[in-house]
């Protein structure tokens, strides 16, 4: 029990600090956010449980053929936002967008044989 209370106060320190560094600056903000810690995060914790390598391999390949359709959500809300939309509406409209090209990329990689 203690493990995964370490795991989870590990994981919400990293967000809390993220965002009280964007309220400072959004630059750096924006650099630590976008640096991949959620997946390093993740890649530890596994390697910790399992030990095994290859399932990191490929979580690694996952996550980046994923990242890809993920962007959507990163074009969708300031597009939204700057054209009026109050935030949740905006929120959603990018987080629709993003599930809708999860949806289109998932299939692509299946057809061309890429797991994920």
């Amino acid at each position: 029990m203690g493990y995964y209370a370490v795991k989870i106060l590990v994981s919400a320190v990293l967000i809390v600090l993220i965002s009280e560094i964007a309220k400072r600056s959004t630059l750096f903000g924006a650099l630590i956010a976008s640096l991949p810690i959620t997946s390093l995060l993740a890649f530890i914790w596994l390697y910790l449980d399992t030990g095994d390598s290859a399932r990191i391999a490929a979580l690694s390949t996952g996550v980046f053929w994923l990242v890809l359709p993920s962007l959507a959500f990163f074009v969708v809300l300031p597009l939204a936002l700057r054209a009026g939309w109050a935030f949740w509406p905006g929120l959603l409209a990018a987080i629709l967008a993003t599930v809708a090209c999860y949806g289109i990329m998932v299939p692509i990689l299946k057809k061309y044989g890429i797991e994920v």
